[in-house]
């Protein structure tokens, strides 16, 4: 996942909104959004390569994202696949803080976890070993830490705010997910990778033949308790592919 826009209780009608990008090679075998067959409570898509996630939520309002920390010089080939920490908090039990205090940091490349369970919604990352409460606000994070102002995240922020003002209309949530606006080379972070992929990767909507955007998710949880989950999926070439959609009330834990 290489973006992920938040707004943590802002709009009056959803306290929770979410519209992400997940990037990924399109040689990698993902399974789309779905109920898991072995674990029904939870509704993500999978890595079939790796077995994890990269985003979902479940029946009882746990809620958790990720996306990569890019850093080419710190990369270890056999570290374990990050995608296990968003299915392990959604597949568990534990309040937040218990979950990221038997997270063994170090064993992972880097990352940046975004954990809800309804009442709160936390961000914590293994590159700075910290964990922020997040207060009522819009948030943005990509590749590196929560909202550093990488041309997309600082362009999707603003117009996560435009969008808000019109829901429930959501063509403007889709539109800014759509995105794809190269930054200037100036404005490019420099993360250790070659400039090229600096320039793709500064998209909202990153487009070429072998890796790209993969999928686009819209997540809603309503005042009310409904949730609202919407997948695109998209295949080389940024052509359409399948859309899920999934509605459903969430029910409090017993």
């Amino acid at each position: 996942m290489c973006l992920i826009l938040v707004a943590w209780r802002v709009h009056p009608d959803y306290p929770l909104v979410v519209a992400a990008n997940r990037d990924e090679f399109f040689a990698r075998p993902t399974a789309g959004a779905a109920f898991w067959p072995d674990a029904p409570q939870v509704l993500a898509g999978r890595d079939l390569q790796a077995g994890g996630t990269w985003l979902g939520i479940t029946r009882l309002g746990r809620f958790t994202a990720l996306t990569n920390f890019r850093d080419p010089a710190r990369q270890r080939a056999q570290a374990p696949s990050r995608g296990r920490l968003v299915a392990d908090f959604l597949l568990g039990a534990q309040s937040i803080d218990a979950y990221l205090d038997r997270i063994a940091p170090d064993a992972f490349n880097g990352f940046n976890l975004l954990l809800g369970d309804g009442e709160r919604l936390v961000a914590y990352s293994n590159v700075s070993n910290q964990r922020h409460e997040l207060e009522p606000g819009l948030y943005g994070l990509s590749n590196a830490l929560l909202d550093t102002p990488w041309p997309k995240v600082g362009a999707g922020k603003t117009a996560l705010g435009a969008a808000l003002a019109a829901l429930p209309d959501e063509s403007l949530l889709w539109q800014l997910l759509r995105d794809d606006t190269i930054a200037p080379d100036e404005a490019l972070p420099a993360t250790g990778v070659p400039i090229e992929w600096e320039r793709l990767l500064s998209a909202a909507f990153v487009k070429s033949p072998d890796y790209g955007t993969r999928s686009s998710t819209l997540l809603k949880v309503g005042a009310g308790g409904t949730a609202c989950f919407d997948e695109q999926t998209w295949l080389p070439g940024a052509a359409v592919g399948e859309r899920r959609r999934y509605r459903f009330t969430l029910r409090a834990p017993s």
